[in-house]
């Protein structure tokens, strides 16, 4: 495995932890959508993130969305996950260009601004489940650290980091997210912020060449640390014509009947990976007597 994601328990079950190493899917996202560096880090953390919260749903169906809408230049970003590792996703506008923040480092809480996240679980049921919070940061991983915090009141702390080449391919991309469970003791609270705080920042870990299990021992070895699963993680669109059809249909026999007339073929592009489906006029002609 390239990369992929590391389930782990410590302090007799009191922390359940994941830490994620993603830099293929990162790079081929970036590939994908040719996205600008500080998009890039913007997607790679959400999609590291996607990635990790996957795995921590249980249905071989489930999937999960994660959604943000913020009021910077990059307008918004979209990942969507399965329980497998699977993961994709796009940003609004890929281009985006800024100055460094005040660190020196990619400014993704300048490209995002305010705005909102939004997480939707689809479990099967009558209906997803949906959180929603307003955005405390931008950078991501605090604002998906707030999510938990208020909307599955879960004590979390969530990293996530991208790290650029000078060519603007990807370095290294990863993170973690460390989670106390509910009857977990003051003691281990108190020595799990300790370690957490004196942290000298996840890209810094990644920099070193840390595999998830070493930075999960890192953080929680101390607590009696025990590796449950690893799970491949990777970039894949379930995208194909068939899907797109039904999208095409869903738009409405008014909305077709005008495409046939303007007796071009039209294009339909993949958002999450840039593929496009061509539909000729026949067709066409055959959606429109599907839909309704």
């Amino acid at each position: 495995m390239t990369d992929y994601i590391v389930r782990a328990s410590a302090a007799g079950s009191h922390i359940r932890a994941f830490a994620a190493t993603t830099r293929d899917l990162v790079e081929q996202a970036r590939m994908i959508h040719n996205t600008s560096p500080v998009a890039t880090a913007a997607l790679g953390r959400l999609l590291t993130a996607g990635a990790m919260m996957g795995v921590m749903m249980k249905g071989e169906k489930d999937i999960l969305t994660l959604q943000i809408k913020g009021s910077g230049p990059i307008g918004g970003i979209v990942v969507t996950a399965d329980s497998s590792g699977t993961v994709k996703g796009y940003v609004h506008n890929p281009d985006v260009m800024l100055a460094p923040n005040s660190k020196g480092k990619l400014d993704v809480g300048g490209a995002i601004g305010e705005g909102m996240l939004t997480v939707v679980k689809d479990l099967g049921l009558k209906e997803p489940y949906v959180g929603q919070i307003e955005l405390v940061s931008g950078e991501i991983a605090e604002d998906l650290t707030y999510y938990y915090a208020v909307s599955e009141q879960v004590p979390s702390s969530v990293a996530l980091g991208v790290l650029m080449n000078k060519d603007n391919t990807v370095r290294r991309a990863g993170g973690f997210i460390i989670q106390l469970m509910p009857d977990a003791g003051e003691e281990i609270i108190g020595r799990l912020e300790e370690k957490i705080g004196g942290l000298e920042g996840i890209t810094a870990l990644l920099d070193k060449e840390m595999t998830p299990e070493m930075i999960l021992e890192h953080l929680i070895g101390d607590f009696n640390m025990e590796i449950l699963e690893r799970y491949p993680a990777a970039f894949k669109c379930s995208c194909s014509k068939k899907r797109v059809e039904q999208a095409v249909i869903s738009v409405g026999r008014k909305d077709i009947m005008e495409m046939i007339n303007d007796n071009k073929p039209v294009e339909v592009n993949c958002h999450f990976c840039g593929k496009h489906y061509i539909f000729e006029i026949d067709e066409l002609k055959e959606l429109l007597a599907r839909a309704k």
